[in-house]
């Protein structure tokens, strides 16, 4: 049974889609909040040692006029003064007139590592709570983010299979149940490790929430509103990732960021009673009869009188029609299984047996660790930039929204060859060019940060059409998993660029590396095939053929733009 044909009967995105559309954009916001608190909750507050004979024992103040005579640090343009995190000087005794030597310049400045700190009380983080300080502390903070790209990989893995299996709207409400009460178990840890574990655990649930609201959302409109759905989900993504520095921005406390952003999440158990299933899932495991209940619905609330001719094919479909046929349809199936599996080894040993595919994959996997790397990359470093950083961790979620509407403008218009690389490319230039902007210069900085961004965004929407559109249809599917796999172990290493700053911090070293890759990675997709208007691939041999002029077929392509991991 066709269901697009059944879409053309009751509305492509009627109202009954729409209703549900949205309800499924909601769990997306607090999976995109869940995604990427931890640039907050792991975040580096201010602090600086705490000074014996200068600090109040039981309520030090992290601002203190003293503070630069006692403690190195440095001074900026504007007079401000930033002091060392763990470093001071060390005091001379003074028999107990620590006023006096608090308010002058020492005659001999000594340097000593300190044991103790004082933050800034705007801020909790759980730097603070769990003493997580100094440059040989901080690859702990990056291992959060690792962590959390690992339960992606994990997770993703998990979703789809379970999905496929036990139908999309149960993984996906569990998914979200999942991801909300782990999200809680990171705000009430009590140390680091069980922090990082839950951590871990609420990647493995939020990976499975926006593919699947995806999958949902795709399978219940029709051909023409496919791109525009993904697209949309894609939006709502970009604005749950800004909610998390406007939380943190108002409510400055690593505990209720998350708490905010996980306790929220629990009211979706009551999809299991509101949200239908994918029609699409039930037609292709025989349901019928559930299936045709979801359609009478969808039917009415669009305003619609479903045919007889359709009720008639329900009726005829009904395993309880034909027993036999049942069974008989059921041998054919498993002959199917078998074949399709002999059809996609032998598809598979035929890719690796072609040189210009097996280059053009490689190049591929290369573009999509790239786009990984810089995409959550420029995410992390967004907070190291001068000026305000929540407006900037804001700006550079945010901008994410005309990075997937640039992408699906340019694949229509110039090509998916050139629309990628000019990403890249775009990406590249604007990243080497902030690394050389003085910091003073703060509006300049940020909107060639936000261009780089931009650009990174474009370019892995693009790589999903374009990496489906260049792959055989029996391995299309595993083709891109693959990508994306591979992408995810850019991911995994992002978190630990920003610390390339504490060892050079005169050199620019993040934005150079991340234009460096994205300038290479652009250079590189220059070789790949134009794919726009081709014929998709069904073979190997096909495959190997685009961008040829043997490959002039136009097929009338529809993929939705799609997103980076989630």
């Amino acid at each position: 049974m066709d269901f697009d044909l059944i879409l053309e009967e009751i509305g492509q995105f009627g109202r009954y889609q729409q209703t549900n559309y949205l309800l499924l954009c909601l769990p997306v916001l607090f999976g995109a909040a869940n995604s990427l608190s931890y640039v907050f909750t792991a975040g580096i507050p201010n602090y600086r040692c705490f000074v014996p004979g200068c600090d109040d024992a039981n309520n030090p103040n992290y601002d203190e006029p003293w503070v630069s005579a006692v403690v190195p640090g440095t001074t900026d343009s504007s007079g401000l003064f930033t002091p060392e995190q763990c470093k001071r000087y060390d005091l001379p005794s003074t028999d107990g007139n620590s006023t006096y030597i608090c308010g002058r310049e020492l005659p001999v400045k000594n340097v000593i590592k300190c044991n103790r700190w004082v933050y800034d009380k705007y801020e909790r983080t759980i730097v603070e709570d769990w003493s997580i300080t100094c440059m040989e502390n901080q690859y702990l903070l990056a291992l959060v983010g690792t962590a959390h790209f690992a339960g992606i990989v994990t997770g993703s893995a998990a979703a789809g299979v379970l999905a496929d299996n036990y139908g999309r709207k149960i993984i996906f409400i569990l998914s979200t149940i999942f991801m909300a009460i782990t999200g809680i178990g990171q705000a009430i840890s009590s140390n680091y490790t069980s922090f990082v574990f839950f951590a871990y655990l609420n990647a493995v649930g939020t990976s499975g929430v926006f593919p699947l609201a995806f999958i949902i959302g795709v399978e219940m409109v029709g051909p023409k509103k496919r791109e525009m759905s993904g697209i949309i989900l894609n939006y709502f993504y970009s604005v749950g990732e800004a909610l998390v520095g406007l939380i943190f921005w108002l409510y400055p406390d690593w505990v209720i960021l998350q708490l905010l952003v996980s306790v929220p999440p629990l009211i979706f158990i009551g999809y299991y009673w509101i949200v239908p299933e994918s029609v699409r899932w039930l037609l292709a495991r025989k349901d019928y009869s559930k299936a045709r209940k979801i359609i009478k619905k969808a039917a009415h609330v669009n305003g619609v009188e479903l045919s007889e001719q359709m009720l008639r094919q329900f009726e005829l479909e009904s395993p309880t029609h034909s027993e036999t046929e049942a069974s008989k349809q059921k041998e054919l199936e498993e002959v199917d299984k078998e074949h399709e599996h002999h059809e996609v080894w032998r598809t598979f040993k035929e890719v690796l047996s072609s040189r210009v595919l097996v280059l053009r994959g490689l190049i591929l996997f290369f573009i999509w660790a790239t786009d990984a790397f810089v995409f959550y990359g420029l995410s992390l470093n967004s907070t190291s930039l001068s000026g305000n950083k929540y407006v900037n961790f804001i700006l550079v979620c945010l901008v994410e929204i005309p990075g997937y509407t640039l992408s699906w403008i340019a694949m229509n218009k110039i090509g998916r060859r050139w629309a990628l690389a000019g990403s890249l490319l775009l990406c590249a230039f604007t990243c080497v060019a902030g690394g050389f902007v003085p910091h003073e210069n703060t509006w300049l900085l940020v909107m060639l940060f936000l261009l780089g961004k931009l650009g990174i965004t474009s370019a892995f929407s693009t790589s999903y059409v374009h990496t489906a559109e260049m792959l055989p249809t029996v391995i299309r599917s595993i083709g891109v998993g693959a990508a994306s796999t591979v992408a995810r172990f850019g991911a995994l290493i992002a978190p630990f660029v920003p610390l390339l700053n504490n060892y050079y911090p005169t050199i620019p070293l993040p934005l150079l590396l991340f234009g460096g890759v994205s300038m290479l990675a652009g250079l590189l997709a220059l070789a790949l095939p134009e794919t726009f208007g081709r014929k998709l691939p069904d073979t190997a041999e096909e495959a190997e053929r685009i961008g040829g002029y043997d490959d002039a077929d136009i097929a009338d392509i529809h993929l939705s733009v799609n997103s980076p991991m989630k």
